[in-house]
């Protein structure tokens, strides 16, 4: 029997995975209205390069 990889119809799912509720519903008032905003700031570009100096001082000191 040959079946397919994708279900398209949902009476065929799985009885416990049609138990979980669904994300967007139960997600729905956390999510944003409007498209997300990606935009990099001054503050994080600071915290990542402190996280990488902390990072590199702290390997530095374990090694010598």
């Amino acid at each position: 029997m040959r079946r397919s990889l994708v279900l398209t119809d949902d009476g065929r799912r799985h009885w416990l995975r049609a138990m979980i509720p669904n994300r967007r519903k139960f997600f729905s008032d956390l999510l944003p209205d409007g498209p997300a905003d990606w935009r990099l700031t001054g503050s994080d570009v600071r915290g990542v390069t402190t996280a990488y100096f902390a990072t590199f001082a702290a390997v530095l000191a374990f090694i010598v």
